[in-house]
């Protein structure tokens, strides 16, 4: 034993080890360093580790064969000792390398990865989850908590938090989690490691908000998500005046701790509320609020907020843009108002398009009353030019799925939902649509899936999409409580007390089916100006097609999106085969959109504005 104590003071072998792991600690601080800097994955961290593990072995063997003395030469066995130290260290390396590259190559964006909401990343044939790393360079801003004395600026509280998202959402190289997704887990308390796995983030910025009369405090900290530290925190307090300058801070210091590099106008400002009036901000915060939440009763009052905030300041082109936006969304909710509110629309959107060109939104809101009108050609222009100026625009990007969808473009559909999706992974509506057509391409455990999300995030009107569900599965009692549910939240216009029968029409028997058909009639005798989405959606669901046909023929629709995308689906291939529906789709302006971008997935075109859509549905999973 003591002769080989000695033989290890002789070689030094002590002294190498101290100096090899002091060398491989400074060198990996440096790298930790130079990683943040420029955002490299952690695979690489990973990997140098596990090399300067294998070079540490191979270190202490040389230092015992060329240690103090040095006499001796290296045999043959000794270079195939050092020669198989080697091999199996790079083949360890290799191998660990390559499965990185698999797992980070393998990565796909239809849905969210989420321990708490279900795997929903899947690999192409939607079975098998990925785990997926978030990237360093990415964030989660949450709802700012509301502390005020009587806890009532809830809307100021969000708002502040989404400016900030909004602002960031625009750097380069940061990928920012969508607003719903963030502010789904809004006073869940969830641990942070299950936010950054669930939405795929690394950061997660969250904060606080009190203000009482005109004074405000603000709050904010951006975390680790994978260990909790705290990257940095700071308290700002000021006056109403204040709070465009206190977002701006915060947005900054974000920023600066990730090392993000700003360009062109974000190098002055990040931030961009679009007036200087503390007053009319407040009132555009509580009319998104409502809009955000979708909460049409409440629509009127949203209205009123936005036109009191516009006489504050008439040059507000943010407000003239939720206006129209919200008066596009009108005509679901108060069907009666839909010619003035359409009207309204392309009022507004002009002016907000006057006052600031960049802002998507008012364009997205005239596609929608393009659409509603039937200017189909009018609607995809609008529809395009919002996503021009902002390609990541969730509303534009939603709403550009619909008008896809219902317009028989059902692949092109997909593919914006699934784009709407990898931005903002818990989107209800998106989820909703996506699951739909994930139904009617006969993938009903994928439709579940998106179905069930949906509705686990607050959707209201999910049985739309779940009454779709059960139908597929043969589940008709399921399906017809489903269907009242999704109709007594959206269908406005049709009478409360007669869905009851409809829901019962489509799913029970004959005599069910009668007293359907007979409440439908009986409200159309009454001459309604508009024809609530949910008579055709029966009639065809009844196969009543050629009703349908033509009570679509003789009355506007007051939510078409209710119906359309039931036309390109397999309940709507006897509809389709009718011969009076290639007149209806001349009638209502569907060719002169197919002759300008190409037939929809479920024709083929005869002659300009003559296609035959008889055939069977292209949906695909």
């Amino acid at each position: 034993m003591s002769g080989f104590v000695q033989r290890l003071k002789e070689r030094k072998l002590v002294q190498w080890a101290i100096a090899y792991v002091a060398a491989g600690f400074a060198l990996l601080q440096g790298i930790d360093i130079v990683a943040q800097r420029f955002g490299w994955p952690e695979s690489i961290e990973r990997a140098l580790i596990v090399a300067l593990a294998v070079g540490f072995f191979v270190t202490i063997v040389l230092a015992w064969y060329h240690g103090e003395r040095g006499a001796q030469r290296v045999s043959g066995t000794e270079l195939m000792i050092i020669a198989l130290l080697l091999a199996i260290g790079g083949g360890a390396l290799w191998k660990f390398a390559g499965a990185e590259k698999t797992e980070m190559g393998s990565e796909s964006f239809s849905g969210v990865h989420a321990p708490t909401l279900g795997n929903a990343r899947r690999s192409e044939n939607d079975s098998d989850p990925i785990s997926v790393s978030a990237p360093h360079k990415s964030i989660a801003v949450l709802p700012f908590t509301d502390l005020s004395p009587t806890h009532d600026q809830e809307y100021f509280s969000d708002g502040m938090a989404e400016e900030i998202l909004n602002a960031l959402a625009k750097v380069k190289d940061l990928k920012v989690a969508g607003r719903t997704s963030s502010f789904s887990f809004k006073g869940k308390n969830d641990d942070l490691r299950v936010i950054g796995k669930a939405l795929t983030v690394a950061n997660v910025l969250e904060g606080s908000v009190r203000k009482q009369g005109e004074k405000v405090r603000i709050t904010a900290q951006l975390i680790q998500a994978e260990d909790g530290y705290h990257l940095w925190s700071e308290t700002y307090d000021g006056d109403l005046s204040d709070v465009f300058a206190l977002q701006e801070r915060i947005a900054r210091a974000v920023t600066d701790q990730l090392k993000l590099v700003l360009e062109g106008e974000q190098q002055q400002r990040l931030v961009s509320t679009g007036t200087s009036n503390a007053e009319a901000y407040s009132l555009y915060l509580q009319a998104t609020g409502i809009f955000n939440r979708r909460e049409g009763t409440r629509f009127a009052e949203a209205i009123g907020e936005l036109d009191q905030a516009l006489k504050l300041d008439p040059n507000y082109a943010r407000a003239h843009s939720r206006l129209a936006a919200i008066h596009a969304l009108e005509p679901i909710y108060a069907p009666e108002a839909t010619e003035a509110a359409l009207a309204a629309v392309e009022h507004e959107a002009t002016l907000a398009i006057q006052l600031d060109p960049a802002l998507a939104e008012p364009h997205a809101a005239l596609g929608i009353a393009y659409d509603q009108r039937n200017r189909y050609l009018d609607g995809r222009a609008a529809m395009e030019r919002a996503l021009s100026l902002d390609p990541d625009d969730i509303t534009a990007n939603f709403w550009a799925g619909v008008e896809y969808i219902d317009n028989g473009y059902t692949a092109k559909g997909c593919a914006q939902f699934d784009r709407v999706l990898a931005i903002d992974p818990l989107l209800p509506n998106a989820l909703l649509w996506r699951g739909i057509e994930y139904v009617y391409a006969g993938n009903l455990d994928r439709g579940q899936v998106l179905l069930q999300r949906a509705g686990d995030v607050g959707l209201a009107h999910v049985g739309v999409g779940l009454h779709l569900l059960s139908d597929a599965r043969g589940q008709f009692a399921e399906a017809a409580k489903q269907l009242l549910a999704g109709m007594r939240v959206l269908d406005a216009g049709f009478p409360v007390d007669s869905l009851p029968l409809l829901a019962d029409g489509v799913y029970g028997d004959a005599a069910a089916r009668s007293k359907a058909l007979a409440a439908i009639e009986e409200f159309v005798a009454t001459k309604p100006k508009m024809l609530p989405g949910v008579v055709p959606y029966a009639l065809l669901l009844m196969h009543e097609n050629r009703r349908a046909l033509v009570l679509l023929s003789q009355y506007g629709i007051s939510n078409g999106a209710r119906f359309y995308h039931l036309v390109w689906s397999p309940h709507g291939i006897s509809l389709r085969a009718l011969p009076e529906f290639a007149d209806f789709a001349r009638h209502i302006g569907w060719t002169e959109l197919w002759d300008k971008y190409g037939a929809p997935d479920a024709c083929r075109r005869v002659a300009p504005g003559n296609y035959d859509c008889s055939g069977g549905t292209a949906t695909k999973p």
